[in-house]
């Protein structure tokens, strides 16, 4: 089977999104960045992760902003999604909302979930998370209209690094009770 020039673009998108959210744990997780103890307590470690999930959060705000600022200076668009079929940019604002939403939501269960089950020295991982979804997000935004390849890169960054994070919690989870 032979990729087309577009699932070309995304493939390598993926494997620099890939290489670089695995970068991220490891770097993360081996090198401690922001210092954190080892004898950290829950709640502490509880806060952190609630802290940097503010940045996904003002990156949702900020889609939902967007679009409302739109649909209010846009006569066709004003009533909304559910009471007409929406502009292009409607559209393409709303699917951003959406990808947002969704990545969101992944991203604050990644962090609370590594940020009380994995060992506190790791907890660096978390803030590095944040920041590289809040530049994957940029990265997303500003590729989406030229297309798929474009985006890639900023996608990937968000979720793989996100969905790196839960699986090796899942992982160590599994190990520690298995131990």
């Amino acid at each position: 089977m032979s990729l087309s020039n577009k699932q070309l673009g995304v493939l390598k998108g993926m494997i620099i999104g890939f290489l670089l959210a695995l970068s991220i744990l490891l770097f993360g997780a081996y090198l401690n960045p922001f210092g954190f103890s080892g004898g950290m307590p829950l709640l502490e470690r509880l806060s952190t992760a609630i802290l940097w999930c503010l940045v996904p959060i003002l990156f949702l705000v900020v889609s939902v902003g967007r679009l409302a600022k739109h649909r209010f200076f846009t006569p066709e668009d004003i009533d909304g999604g559910g009471l007409s079929n929406g502009t292009e940019q409607a559209r393409l604002l709303q699917a951003l909302i959406q990808n947002t939403l969704e990545q969101t939501v992944l991203a604050t269960f990644a962090y609370v979930f590594w940020s009380v089950t994995m060992p506190a020295k790791w907890l660096s991982v978390v803030p590095i998370a944040s920041m590289a979804f809040g530049v994957g997000r940029v990265l997303f935004f500003a590729g989406y209209k030229q297309g798929a390849p474009s985006r890639a890169i900023g996608f990937t960054l968000c979720f793989y690094t996100t969905a790196l994070m839960i699986f090796f919690t899942a992982g160590y989870s599994a190990w520690q009770m298995l131990c």
